[in-house]
């Protein structure tokens, strides 16, 4: 996937810090990543689903899990109906998920359930990965680092932001052509990154 336009200027591997207005801050990649996400998952419904035994279940709306790495170990904390959400909301929830799950604060309410899974470890500088599916979610994305790259395009040979996205999915509910029909409409709406907020 490429990117010839950072997401809102910022660094892709930033933890999206303090910009020096009084709470305020810039969104990381990651928070693009997770809207888009959502956006694909109502695009492509298939996809946004649980597995219970024998019994698919389907959602209206994209409760994205967002791997967090804590001292005591993965957890995934729950943005709920993110399709319903802008960008900078996203940002807020993660950053705030992410401090009780780093704190051992988060209810339970707040890390299970969740119809989608996505786990980074581009800012470890991961190029690629496969990750394991997050029952009872249905699929989960695993996320590369961001790389500067040249590509070619219609203009000639220019630089663009790229990175790898792997999807893993159950079988039993998300066969491989629509997992692809997932990851073109993510792939459209990440190089859109404007359109996201």
């Amino acid at each position: 996937m490429s990117n010839d336009s950072d997401a809102a200027g910022e660094n892709p591997e930033s933890d999206a810090s303090d910009t020096g207005i009084r709470g305020a801050f810039t969104a990381a990649f990651n928070d693009y990543l997770v809207r888009a996400a959502a956006l694909a998952l109502i695009e492509v419904p298939q996809v946004n689903v649980q597995v219970h035994a024998e019994e698919i279940h389907r959602y209206a709306h994209a409760d994205i899990a967002v791997a967090v790495a804590t001292d005591r170990g993965l957890i995934t904390p729950i943005v709920r109906a993110a399709d319903q959400k802008p960008v900078a909301a996203i940002a807020t929830e993660i950053r705030a998920l992410a401090e009780r799950a780093r704190s051992g604060k988060l209810k339970t309410e707040e890390f299970s359930g969740g119809t989608f899974c996505i786990s980074n470890l581009g800012m470890f500088g991961v190029d690629e990965f496969e990750a394991i599916i997050n029952p009872p979610q249905g699929a989960i994305l695993a996320v590369g680092a961001m790389r500067r790259q040249f590509v070619e395009d219609r203009a000639g040979i220019s630089f663009a932001n790229t990175l790898v996205l792997s999807l893993s999915c159950d079988h039993r509910a998300i066969d491989g052509a629509v997992g692809a029909r997932f990851l073109a409409a993510l792939k459209a709406l990440i190089e859109k990154p404007n359109a996201l907020t």
